[in-house]
């Protein structure tokens, strides 16, 4: 009898177009009749071809116990195969899995060839109950003599504890312990697997700090140090010691990093955990402040929009050093990426107090004026494709109708807010009211008038006015 290889497979596909189907289902009969032979060669092969149809959408759950079988074989060669085609097929609802449990024992306890199969399989179609199982067998792992084991051991515990979360106190000492291991990259699992945990409890995790504060001030991995750092600002909310402790630090990296990635990260950290607070955090607020206006006057459009990301965050903690900063912000309304521009807006919008409301308001009645005459004769789709490909110096800013809109909104939010905190004359806000129907080129009626109504209902002192204001709108013609 001839057996096709998946190369022969592969070959046959492509010489059968017209009748695919016919050639697959005559393939996966051959392939039926292999697996229930002795031969294990043969029957290895048989799978790997099933797994390759499984790829194309043909259903391998038939030969599940065939695929354990092959994962049992002595031969390594086979045993991937058979590692290979469960780690594809099988999940947590294939019935099957309960009959791996000892089989996954033994490869665990094997040589560390088949340890770092049955590692990477593990990781792929762990349940709860295998899991549960297994815990016992993964901790003691941990302290596995060759490296790379322990590093497999590690980054396959993550996937079991989201199965099993009782495995995380039980192996919590020893994972501890794998901070301080020798082997670096050992070391960087076990941060990535601490800071992917970190997410749902942080609390847990205050354990770690002395460990990590180890790695924070002697490691040179900038990627190893993102981690660590994440996952300080996860749990310094929840001990306050740890602010004043890591300002320091911080600081140093915040100064001497070339990376924009770690320093994103940093100043991140130091805003969602509460470093930039009091008069200890007065410095760092400022230096982060300082290398975030650095971003807006850069080229690349990711760091534009990333800086203005954390300034927002900022300005509800240190307000006044983000205001020494708006005329950069301000110059940011006329970029072209319009995300640059939403960004900006939303940054001016959070930067508003009684004292600048006026001076903002008038900057951005003034951009109003620019984006409606430059609406006017809005350049064509291949006029503005032809442009964007010579780069961000011969892009046109379009301000479309939706963005006028954005902006002509944002300016009534930023006088009402909070029943008019930021209005200290409500004449001036009746007039700029009056100056946004004119300027927006928008439909914006319905808001200014419910506007009008509001504040001559309620101040009664700026009813004269308002009744000018309204005859020499309803006199005008041109609207």
């Amino acid at each position: 009898m001839w057996e096709r290889t998946l190369q022969d497979l592969i070959r046959g596909l492509r010489a059968n177009k017209t009748d695919e189907r016919k050639f697959i289902q005559q393939a996966i009969e051959e392939i039926r009749k292999e697996v229930r032979g002795k031969d294990m060669e043969l029957k290895a092969g048989a799978i790997l071809k099933m797994t390759f149809l499984d790829m194309l959408g043909h259903d391998l759950t038939w030969a599940n116990f065939n695929i354990i079988e092959v994962m049992s074989s002595q031969k390594y060669h086979l045993k991937t195969i058979g590692y290979l085609a469960a780690s594809q097929s099988f999940s947590e609802h294939t019935d099957v899995l309960m009959l791996t449990t000892n089989l996954l024992k033994k490869d665990l306890s094997s040589n560390p060839a088949d340890v770092a199969l049955a590692l990477n399989g593990l990781s792929h179609f762990v349940t709860s109950d295998l899991a549960r199982d297994l815990t016992q067998e993964l901790n003691a792992m941990l302290n596995h003599s060759r490296s790379y084991i322990r590093k497999r051991v590690v980054l396959a515990l993550f996937k079991v504890i989201q199965q099993h979360p009782d495995a995380l106190p039980y192996c919590l000492p020893r994972l501890k312990e794998k901070l301080e291991d020798p082997d670096l990259s050992v070391v960087s699992s076990t941060v990535n697997l601490f800071c992917e945990l970190s997410r749902r409890n942080p609390q847990d995790f205050l354990i770690l700090a002395p460990p990590l504060f180890h790695i924070l001030t002697t490691s040179s991995n900038n990627w190893m140090l993102i981690k660590v750092i994440k996952l300080f600002g996860a749990i310094s909310p929840f001990e306050p010691r740890l602010v004043k402790k890591l300002q320091g630090p911080i600081t140093d990296l915040i100064q001497t990093t070339s990376a924009i990635s770690l320093l994103y990260e940093c100043v991140h950290t130091c805003i969602v955990g509460g470093m930039l607070e009091g008069s200890s955090g007065l410095p760092l607020a400022r230096l982060c402040v300082t290398k975030l206006s650095g971003f807006l006057e850069n080229d690349d459009q990711n760091l534009k929009f990333i800086a203005m990301m954390a300034m927002v965050k900022i300005v509800p903690i240190r307000p006044e050093l983000v205001a020494e900063h708006q005329a950069v912000i301000l110059n940011s309304l006329d970029d072209f990426d319009i995300s640059i521009r939403m960004r900006a807006l939303e940054l001016i919008c959070s930067m508003v107090t009684p004292h600048n409301a006026q001076f903002l308001v008038q900057q951005l009645l003034s951009h109003l004026v620019k984006a409606s005459e430059k609406s006017e004769s809005l350049p064509s789709a291949s006029e503005t494709l032809s442009r964007s490909l010579q780069g961000s110096s011969g892009a046109t800013t379009v301000y479309t109708t939706a963005y006028r809109t954005e902006v002509a909104t944002r300016v009534i939010d930023m006088c009402s807010k909070n029943m008019y905190e930021n209005v200290q004359d409500f004449d001036w806000y009746l007039s700029v009211l009056l100056d946004l129907i004119y300027v927006a080129n928008a439909d914006i009626a319905s808001i200014v008038r419910e506007q009008l109504i509001d504040i001559v209902v309620r101040v009664k002192a700026c009813r004269p006015y308002a009744v000018r204001l309204m005859t020499k709108l309803l006199d005008d013609d041109a609207l």
